[in-house]
């Protein structure tokens, strides 16, 4: 399963928060102050949707940035950059070791 991104999740969670609070301050509706309840709702929509938007953009231009560094071996050397060996280099270095006859025995 793929892991949710962030520009979704924080919107998505902005959006559930301006659900509660609409339904909180649905008094205001009630006493007939449209313009105020729906202007605030409407201006919080306009944030959530450019903040939906701008995080996006952040996110592919990070993406970018990381694909002109790696280039097109990003994950192998994103690996062997943060220290992680994968399988077949643990592999290499224990028959490497084993035919050495430096194995400390």
């Amino acid at each position: 399963m793929k892991k949710p991104k962030r520009y979704v999740i924080i919107p998505l969670l902005m959006l559930c928060y301006l659900a509660v609070m609409a339904y909180v301050a649905r008094q205001r509706l009630a006493d007939g102050e449209y313009l105020y309840y729906f202007g605030v709702i409407g201006i919080s929509l306009l944030i959530i949707i450019a903040l939906y938007f701008s995080l996006k953009k952040k996110e592919k231009y990070r993406q970018q940035r990381e694909e002109s560094m790696y280039g097109q071996y990003g994950e192998e050397q994103k690996a062997s950059d943060s220290g992680a060996k994968t399988s077949a280099d643990a592999g290499k270095t224990h028959a490497d070791d084993s035919q050495s006859g430096d194995s400390p025995a």
